[in-house]
């Protein structure tokens, strides 16, 4: 149910400024490229020409369906198939680029999706990450403690509002090298905010 709602809402989102952060998050982009839970494919339109190839994994039926069709309508050649982040399909040090875009805060565990990540990348290859993390004050923060223990997670898809993602991604050994909070419009007045674009690698 929360796949349909979710793609319902995609088209939205990216007029309030989803579209415009997917973009940034791919731009400049060269290479083989993995996306983990690519959801309906919305990235696929915005890769770049760069890119030789992208495999996205996509575990949930509705949504892996959807994002094969705008996989056969993409520039660049994308392959969908059925896999989690928990268990990327790929040989150690084998892409340029692993994508992250919304998924780290429903990934089972997170840890263990980073350190794939990590896996997969080629010495200098870069993690892009657009995802809604911890919240910066202490109100803020204790309210998304409280929906991550009630009813929340299991109605938005496995979705926890306040996972500290970029930390997280500093321990599974990458360097941050750039992070930036972006303008969601009226989705601060989520839980599952704020939001933030980024650019880590593998030393």
């Amino acid at each position: 149910m929360f796949a349909r709602l979710y793609e319902r809402a995609a088209p939205a989102m990216d007029r309030q400024g989803a579209a415009g952060h997917r973009r940034r998050l791919l731009a400049g982009l060269t290479g083989d490229v993995v996306e983990v839970g690519a959801g309906g494919g919305a990235n696929f339109v915005h890769y770049p020409d760069g890119v030789g190839s992208v495999l996205a994994l996509e575990p949930e039926p509705y949504l892996r369906e959807r994002a094969a069709r705008r996989a056969s309508e993409a520039r660049t050649p994308v392959r969908v198939v059925d896999a989690v982040a928990e268990q990327i399909p790929l040989a150690d040090g084998s892409v340029d680029v692993v994508v992250a875009s919304l998924v780290l805060c429903s990934v089972t565990d997170q840890a263990i999706a980073l350190r794939e990540m990590h896996r997969v990348l080629r010495p200098g290859g870069q993690l892009r990450f657009y995802e809604h993390v911890a919240a910066p004050t202490r109100a803020r923060r204790a309210l998304q403690r409280l929906v991550d223990a009630t009813a929340w997670p299991l109605l938005a898809g496995g979705c926890h509002t306040g996972r500290d993602t970029v930390a997280a991604i500093r321990t599974a050994g990458f360097a941050v090298d750039a992070v930036a909070v972006v303008d969601v419009g009226p989705a601060h007045l989520s839980p599952a905010w704020p939001h933030v674009l980024g650019r880590a690698s593998r030393a």
